[in-house]
């Protein structure tokens, strides 16, 4: 257990149900209620959870489909599929691997693939079984494929055409069946109309399991339990509830349903964010997702989408944000349905949350912080407190706790930036078949090391900086963040990274690398003069080189680690 020092702590838990209206406490926090909050054994530590919460994701889906069994569940190119269809196609799914595939309890099925409805399908199947998701990153080598394969020893391998071609002669073991995803599919009619069986498995059983980016080593394997999406799941039905009864202005719990939505599953389905919006936003909420064709992010195609679907909730990174409000197509299209636009994981800078703010004056802006082993739930910003404080990611969601620590393990006072962790019922299992790095994540007392750098200040959680992004200048410590969003409030900068490179005398130096708008005559000195009007002379980027763009992978995060790469044989970095 950490120790805390001072008097006020960094220490965030959910301002609780004890700051509602009365009335709006009793009716949705109250004994009895929906969202009532308990105290109770998790995996052996008292964790805040929901009293009366569904067990397994299958039950959670089951509960939507009977009360919208109608509407459109899953759209892909090709077809929709209401939740009656989806869950007769999945249950047919689930008895094909059963039963053809000896799927059972426990087993892992890993999936390779672009984003699509018979991949949401196929996740579907296999934790219906009680059987384990192994989603493995569709931008792999081969080799990188190989590993994870070994490393989680699925029975069955699916996939697309793409990316099944890169597992070469010996990459998988012998006897393990690979499949392309449509052929499952096609194997499934045989089993049209038959129930899924019912698998003996607990709350903490085993549902997904996520890898890991990888940057300081091979790819992790966090493995998320049932209770772990469910709670995530509950977190936000209770929030839309209490956003509800606010927009209402009833002080009551909304009555009936929430109204349907549609989102558009762009993030990959490998990632947090993809496997949320399949396992928890349908599943949760009457929901619509929307499948592009398979290809890179373009704004054109998600404008085109949200006009032909009537699209309500836009989720990404602010990149694409960015690359939407700049887009010379934005007002032909009507896009009036589009309510909500959130992000996680990723900073808003300031003055994106203004143009937001301004170009759309009715939309609800949210962002939230958290990462695969907290099935993304941690912090969360939105409403006002989104345009007062844009550069903080939020307070500390229901259930959520959140510290901040020194290197050595004790408790910060308010203000002081270290290390941020996080404890929750949404805390993962642990790496798969890792117990060294499992140790080295959880603490006796399940508290989670992000690796993120942040602080504590007014009840708001300030993200600072990836651990590996920090900057040792001189012995100052530099966040990229901070010149960042600096730097993307000159008029005449549409983009901006910053990076530290290697330098003899002070270890590190500032570089930024910079995407001008069109027809901009800025120059590097004037880029370092705007820093310096604002920031430490320490801060300043020593360097500053202008790109014509900048390295995105195909969720439109930014690759820092590209661009480090590239200056790797320019300065002799290790």
């Amino acid at each position: 257990m950490a120790k805390e020092t001072g008097t006020a702590v960094s220490h965030l838990r959910w301002p609780g149900a004890a700051l509602l209206p009365p009335a709006l406490r009793e009716s949705l926090a109250g004994a009895g209620a929906a969202y009532e909050l308990v105290t109770e054994p998790v995996l052996g530590h008292e964790h805040v959870v929901f009293a009366r919460r569904l067990r397994t994701l299958r039950e959670m889906l089951d509960n939507q489909a009977a009360a919208s069994p109608d509407l459109s569940f899953l759209i892909s190119p090709e077809r929709p599929w209401t939740y009656r269809q989806a869950t007769e196609d999945i249950d047919a799914t689930a008895i094909l691997l059963s039963e053809r595939y000896g799927v059972g309890v426990g087993d892992r099925v890993a999936i390779v693939a672009a984003n699509h409805a018979e991949y949401a399908i196929l996740m579907w199947a296999v934790v219906s079984l009680g059987a384990v998701v192994t989603s493995l990153n569709g931008w792999w080598t081969g080799p990188e494929l190989e590993y994870a394969i070994g490393l989680t020893t699925p029975v069955l391998i699916a996939g697309d055409t793409r990316r099944l071609a890169r597992l070469e002669g010996g990459m998988v073991p012998d006897g393990v069946p690979v499949r392309l995803l449509a052929e499952l599919h096609r194997e499934a009619r045989e089993f049209a109309g038959k129930a899924a069986p019912q698998p003996d498995i607990t709350e903490d059983s085993p549902a997904v399991i996520l890898f890991t980016s990888g940057t300081t080593g091979r790819p992790k394997g966090a493995v998320l339990s049932h209770r772990n999406i469910i709670n995530f799941a509950m977190v936000n039905r209770f929030l839309a509830a209490l956003g509800a009864a606010g927009t209402a202005g009833s002080g009551q719990a909304p009555a009936g349903p929430p109204a349907p939505g549609c989102s558009i599953v762009s993030s990959p389905m490998f990632h947090i964010s993809g496997m949320i919006a399949v396992f928890v936003t349908g599943a949760s909420f009457p929901t619509t997702l929307v499948f592009p064709a398979p290809g890179a992010w373009d704004p054109l195609t998600w404008l085109e989408l949200t006009a032909r679907h009537r699209v309500t909730t836009w989720s990404g990174v602010p990149t694409q944000f960015w690359r939407l409000l700049r887009h010379p197509d934005l007002g032909s299209y009507d896009i009036s349905s589009v309510l909500t636009v959130g992000s996680g994981g990723a900073v808003f800078p300031p003055e994106l949350v203004r143009q937001l703010h301004s170009r759309f004056p009715r939309l609800r802006l949210g962002n939230g912080y958290g990462m695969s082993e907290t099935v993304g739930l941690g912090t969360l910003t939105g409403g006002d407190q989104f345009v007062t404080s844009p550069e903080s990611v939020g307070s500390a969601q229901p259930t959520v706790e959140v510290q901040i620590r020194d290197e050595f393990g004790a408790v910060l006072p308010q203000g002081k930036t270290g290390e941020i962790f996080l404890r929750s019922p949404s805390v993962f299992l642990g790496y798969w078949n890792d117990p060294g790095a499992t140790r080295a994540a959880l603490d006796a007392d399940r508290w989670y090391q992000t690796g993120d750098f942040g602080r504590i200040a007014d009840g708001l959680l300030f993200l600072e900086s990836r651990l590996r992004d920090l900057i040792l200048r001189g012995g100052e410590n530099v966040y990229p963040i901070e010149i960042e969003n600096r730097l993307i409030e000159h008029p005449d900068i549409d983009e901006a990274a910053v990076i530290g490179i290697d330098h003899p005398e002070l270890g590190q130096e500032i570089k930024a690398f910079v995407v001008l708008r069109s027809d901009s005559q800025l120059t590097a000195e004037q880029v370092s003069a705007w820093c310096a009007a604002a920031l430490a002379a320490f801060k300043v980027p020593a360097q500053v080189e202008f790109r014509t763009s900048l390295p995105y992978n195909q969720s439109g995060k930014l690759l820092k680690q590209e661009l480090e790469r590239e200056e790797r044989p320019r300065t002799g970095q290790r």
